[in-house]
């Protein structure tokens, strides 16, 4: 399944995933005049702190499956798109009772009203919905489209938990000097030569006991 992955380590909280956002969900789709729109646009995606000073993380809906949010919705308006594999809200459906906030786990969920809502006072469930307007026509998601560092990008999650790896694995390298692991010096299987003649030693001892106290095996306890 094709999805947005996010590398939190290259987020730099420039805000431009949250724009692009807001601007792909306005009636005008237009940055120049989508924040005089009325209700405003409302962005889906939520950049905030990270645990260190510097750092930051972009929150986003993980259209989980089997997803809380949809099994607790008691209007029917979360639904999946199996096609593309994204959990999408009917605002029409909406009742704004906040439970699929409640049972969310990464508190993606917002209530704002919206023009495609029931009405211009009336606050709805707001989350990502993949831009799967977008998604069908073949385009990145507004987000990872305009990420300029990479801490947002979309693919095969499979490929991209690949690719992840491999760039961990050239950062280790590169941060030990690309230098070669150095065979052990002498016996290899030391370890296992000793464990072995431990064992037989071990058994020549139970031998040469058996031979000073025959019959004792017969015995429910022996003390030599």
């Amino acid at each position: 399944m094709r999805t947005v992955f996010i590398n939190p380590e290259q987020c730099i909280g420039c805000l431009q995933c949250e724009i692009a956002c807001a601007i792909e969900h306005s009636v005008s789709q237009d940055g120049s005049v989508a924040f005089l729109e009325t209700p405003v646009p409302r962005k889906r995606i939520h950049v905030e702190a990270g645990p260190v000073a510097t750092t930051a993380f972009p929150n986003r809906c993980r259209h989980c499956n089997p997803a809380p949010c949809l099994q607790v919705c008691p209007s029917g308006a979360i639904s999946r798109d199996s096609a593309v594999g994204l959990v999408l809200i009917d605002e029409q459906r909406c009742i704004g009772c906040a439970m699929c906030a409640v049972v969310c786990p990464f508190d993606v969920l917002t209530f704002h009203p919206l023009a495609e809502g029931p009405g211009p006072d009336t606050a709805v469930a707001v989350k990502c919905d993949g831009c799967v307007a977008r998604v069908r026509r073949g385009q990145l998601p507004a987000c990872v489209e305009s990420c300029k560092v990479d801490a947002l990008v979309y693919g095969d999650i499979n490929e991209l938990v690949a690719a992840g790896r491999l760039r961990d694995a050239g950062a280790i390298l590169a941060a030990a000097g690309g230098a070669r692991t150095a065979r052990p010096a002498g016996d290899p299987l030391a370890g296992w030569h000793a464990w072995g003649e431990a064992e037989l030693s071990a058994g020549d001892a139970a031998q040469a006991a058996w031979k000073q106290h025959p019959g004792t095996a017969d015995r429910e306890e022996y003390t030599p």
